[in-house]
């Protein structure tokens, strides 16, 4: 294939991953974002593997067909609630593919470029195998914190920055020992030390990051792997790697400032870890304490206050997602609207363990996109609003993150639920969410709580609605 024909096909396909982020920017055009990206990878994967570079088709064909086959089967067997896992190990095949491609090239030149240009190219095999490190053992240890392989439990060594601080400056003295005084016929042993020493800082970054940061842990993981993917993409000299990494480096890094400004936390504060503790935890200290009567209800309750609502709010969390309910949920919306009320959907921005999470379960399950709705296209709603019914969440409607300074959350924008008339929570039980802290919303004298799987719950209100 002439290299003309590889770059306009290059263009081409990177023109389609621009028109793939932008379509995914709105609910209504992500099918079709979907859609441009994957014709993007298709173009860019066949023109790779079949262009003038290519020495034995038959090594390449064979590669495509098993790592064609390998995705489509973790595909197909992926669940939508082991999402945030599939895509967490995704990026560490990413960041080891950048470190593989970084020694391999160190290792195999077999003439000195010369002057400022072989530096450049040491300085680009020193990043890339840096970044692509600290991505792949980072999206390990976080494949395992959201599999509950580890626990969600931030680990705070003793002195964890200065170790961090170390072994940064570590590497980058043997990343200025391989660049000023190697070349191409010296061993590369300093780019394996470098292997070495930043696996164990991406191992280390991330178990002190806690559980309730993990979605923008999963975020800033992505932008890792973005620019990884470009480094990789200059030891190569492949123009289409370089602009595909960078368009996910940076929309990672943006989406991961977004996520944080929603959780009133820097960016800074969650790389440096601490804060969250095991899911599911029971709370502890003086905020665990009970701040009045827990008041259940029944199905047929809860139905019955849905029946006189006018406008209703659903929230729903990530315990929707584990019990898969938002099928139900769907249809019991369906039923409300066809009686006159008003039914929409308020999505937290870090709702789930994903970045638009609940978006994609809700659209999975043919709910409109134009009754859901942002925290803040609705958050000033809930005055008005007859009933809400949070089902599966706790943190992004913790009541402490407003007003209780001695809380790990206060500061973060929440989804002011309590404020409607009547707010019913669905949980299993009364186990503290993701952050670890007790919910004081469980005890306001307008909170009603139903216990049970979040599913079989819905069911029961949807057969006792139609009745």
């Amino acid at each position: 294939m002439p290299e003309t024909l590889v770059t306009i096909a290059y263009l081409a396909a990177g023109l389609l991953f621009i028109f793939s982020l932008a379509g995914l920017s709105k609910q209504e055009s992500a099918s079709r974002g979907n859609l441009f990206g994957m014709l993007g990878m298709l173009i860019a994967v066949l023109v790779t593997a079949f262009g003038p570079r290519v020495e034995s088709y038959t090594v390449m064909t064979g590669a495509l067909l098993i790592g064609g086959a390998i995705g489509a089967l973790m595909a197909s067997r992926v669940e939508m609630t082991s999402m945030p896992q599939l895509v967490a190990i995704l990026h560490s095949f990413v960041g080891a593919a950048a470190v593989l491609v970084g020694i391999a090239t160190a290792m195999n030149h077999v003439q000195v470029l010369g002057g400022a240009e072989a530096r450049i190219h040491e300085i680009e095999i020193f990043i890339g195998v840096f970044v692509g490190a600290v991505t792949f053992t980072g999206s390990v240890i976080a494949y395992g914190k959201l599999q509950g392989l580890i626990g969600s439990r931030p680990l705070l060594l003793p002195g964890r920055h200065l170790i961090n601080l170390v072994a940064i400056l570590g590497s980058l003295y043997l990343g200025s020992w391989f660049v000023f005084h190697g070349n191409y016929f010296a061993p590369v042993w300093p780019l394996y030390a470098v292997t070495a020493i930043a696996c164990l800082l991406g191992i280390h970054l991330v178990m002190a990051i806690g559980g309730a940061d993990m979605p923008v842990v999963v975020s800033m993981l992505n932008s890792y792997s973005g620019w990884a993917a470009a480094a990789a993409g200059f030891m190569l000299e492949n123009d289409l790697l370089i602009i595909t990494g960078a368009l996910v480096g940076s929309s990672g890094a943006i989406l991961s400032y977004i996520m944080c400004h929603a959780m009133n936390r820097s960016f800074l504060s969650v790389i440096l870890g601490g804060f969250g503790a095991d899911e599911g935890a029971a709370p502890g200290g003086a905020s665990a304490q009970p701040a009045g009567e827990v008041k259940s209800v029944t199905a047929e309750e809860t139905a019955d206050y849905l029946r006189d609502a006018k406008n209703v709010i659903i929230v729903p969390g990530y315990g929707m997602a584990v019990a898969q309910a938002q099928y139900p949920l769907f249809e019991v919306t369906k039923l409300l609207r066809d009686k006159g009320a008003n039914v929409r959907f308020a999505i937290h921005p870090v709702a789930g363990r994903l970045p638009g999470h609940m978006n994609v379960l809700l659209a999975e399950a043919k709910v409109p996109y134009d009754i859901v709705l942002e925290m803040e296209e609705i958050n000033d709603e809930f005055e008005e609003t007859d009933v809400v019914i949070v089902i599966g969440a706790n943190d992004i409607v913790n009541p402490g993150a407003l007003d209780d300074p001695s809380s790990p959350i206060y500061g973060m924008p929440i989804l002011e639920v309590w404020k409607a008339k009547t707010c019913i929570v669905m949980k299993r039980g009364m186990a503290s969410g993701y952050a670890g802290v007790d919910n004081p919303l469980f005890y306001k004298d307008n909170t009603r709580m139903l216990f049970g799987d979040a599913k079989k719950m819905i069911d029961a209100v949807l057969t006792a609605i139609k009745t």
